[in-house]
């Protein structure tokens, strides 16, 4: 808008050096800016549709009887964050370094966090388009979120997957009790990205699935070894084997029965320790007689 009175005799609106309106004389080829008011009072034109580009210094021209005067208003175009290039779902293995990339536009320039989305809540991770991850751990696998704030409009949020592949860890595997004739089942879990795959040994006898009266079955990361019938040829040492492209790990698991004493952790250092007794009494009694 530009105020005038009865003593203005010619007016012109200028972008920069650009003549836009002269009068009600169009100068400019730009059909979104049109002329609004050319009265005594007021000389005004309007911008459809405003673009960063039409963001500068506007100037309003007028012409007395004495001396030309200028009033100039400077246009400032916001836009509101947008990300514009973020890096896509990604998949590592566990020590490797991470790169991931969130590039935004808006005016004023968005200011960009990189945040983890874990099962403990949002963790503040980064303040910069590039968050750098150094030895990766499984525990920093996940959703990162990116958010581009600039106070315009609502924050523009994207997210991003990371995954972090590690070899298998079973981390339970408990000695079980059962008596003849009844159900016994081992069961053995697994941690492990990808999820691992599970075999099942007796000594050095790998048991195939479908042996008659045993159950192998293997779900995520738990593997389970099940006897419908337990009889005393069943009882043993057992040994859990879980695999995947990383590596494998195996955990000894005993069926035992009734009256045997075990101690999950500790099972086959008790076992080992019960016949080094045996041994060094035998010996005894041999240098006695």
């Amino acid at each position: 808008r530009c105020t005038v009175d009865d003593r203005v005799t010619r007016v012109a609106w200028l972008n920069r050096s650009t003549i836009l309106y002269a009068g009600n004389d169009k100068w400019s080829i730009d059909n979104r800016v049109v002329i609004v008011s050319n009265t005594k009072t007021q000389y005004s034109i309007k911008i459809h549709n405003v673009d960063v580009y039409d963001e500068g210094p506007y100037t309003c021209s007028v012409q007395t009887d004495n001396h030309p005067k200028t009033s100039r208003v400077h246009l400032i175009v916001q836009v509101p964050p947008q990300i514009v290039n973020i890096s896509s779902d990604i998949t590592v293995n566990e020590g490797s370094s991470v790169t991931l990339m969130c590039l935004a536009f808006g005016r004023p320039e968005p200011t960009v966090t990189w945040r983890h989305l874990s099962g403990k809540g949002q963790g503040f991770v980064s303040e910069d388009e590039y968050l750098e991850i150094t030895g990766i751990t499984r525990d920093q696998s996940g959703e990162y979120e990116c958010s581009a704030v600039n106070d315009v409009a609502i924050p523009d949020v994207r997210k991003v997957k990371v995954t972090v592949n590690y070899p298998p860890y079973i981390s339970n595997a408990k000695n079980t009790g059962a008596s003849v004739g009844q159900k016994g089942i081992l069961q053995c879990e697994a941690s492990a990205v990808p999820v691992a795959e599970f075999q099942w040994f007796k000594e050095d006898t790998r048991l195939p699935n479908g042996l008659e009266g045993v159950r192998i079955e293997s779900k995520g990361r738990l593997s389970t070894l099940t006897f419908f019938n337990v009889s005393e040829k069943d009882y043993g040492n057992y040994t859990c084997v879980a695999t995947n492209q990383l590596g494998n790990t195996n955990a000894s698991i005993i069926l035992y029965g009734p009256g045997a004493v075990h101690d999950g952790s500790n099972a086959a250092s008790r076992v080992a320790a019960g016949l080094c007794l045996w041994a060094t009494l035998l010996a005894h009694l041999l240098l006695d007689f």
